[in-house]
């Protein structure tokens, strides 16, 4: 099986192969949102993928030259399918990021539109959430809430007061749905449009679970 720390250098490499001083066209959020609904199609065409990533089909013309060197995506007169190491690769990253989730507006976020993720385990790499907050708005979003899941409790990392209290149903949203375990993190993007949420959500997450050598202690 691919390892997770190989997972994410092929898409790091995949997000890095447009030429130095060109704007980039594709960015990892976009890869792994390819990969995720490559996936949930079983086959696609570009078409229709350009539409899902809001991207023109030139750019992702190119993003799937890129795949398919990477030994991620196979093509054929049918469609776009994942390779098995496209496969493998796509369920390494969803161990770690789960799919996003829609949940209503509420005093914890800045815009209409919330997606949140969970990404597993990486709790100890949180400070503040403001790494997590500019990696969001660097990919479209309006800003990011960082939560995280300690001591059984969904918290928001510097705040001692219950930050819910008037909110439990986004709460048991984020629990029912999301299932998260000691030490999870739980962000949400949020922006005046769904897909910009969902992009700075998982960019953000992206961004976690690359700090590979922190080995800060999780729950103090």
């Amino acid at each position: 099986m691919v390892s997770e720390v190989n997972s994410l250098k092929v898409i790091e490499k995949v997000a890095n192969k447009i030429a130095p001083g060109r704007t980039p066209s594709f960015i990892e959020v976009h890869i792994i949102k390819a990969l995720e609904i490559i996936n949930a199609e079983k086959t696609i065409g570009r078409k229709g993928l350009s539409k899902s990533l809001g991207l023109g089909e030139g750019v992702v013309r190119t993003l799937l030259k890129h795949l398919t060197i990477e030994g991620l995506i196979e093509t054929s007169r049918s469609g776009i399918t994942l390779s098995e190491s496209g496969k493998k690769a796509f369920l390494d990253l969803k161990s770690r990021i789960s799919d996003g989730i829609e949940i209503p507006k509420s005093s914890l976020t800045v815009r209409p539109f919330d997606v949140a993720v969970l990404v597993r385990n990486v709790a100890h790499r949180v400070k503040y959430g403001l790494e997590q907050r500019d990696a969001a708005i660097k990919v479209g979003a309006l800003g990011a809430t960082t939560l995280v899941f300690c001591h059984n409790k969904i918290t928001m990392p510097g705040v001692s007061e219950d930050i819910f209290k008037n909110i439990q149903p986004t709460y048991e949203i984020l629990v029912t749905k999301l299932r998260p375990r000691e030490n999870d993190v739980i962000i949400i993007g949020s922006a005046d449009e769904k897909r910009s949420a969902e992009f700075g959500a998982m960019a953000a997450a992206f961004e976690l679970i690359k700090m590979e050598n922190c080995n800060d202690e999780v729950c103090i």
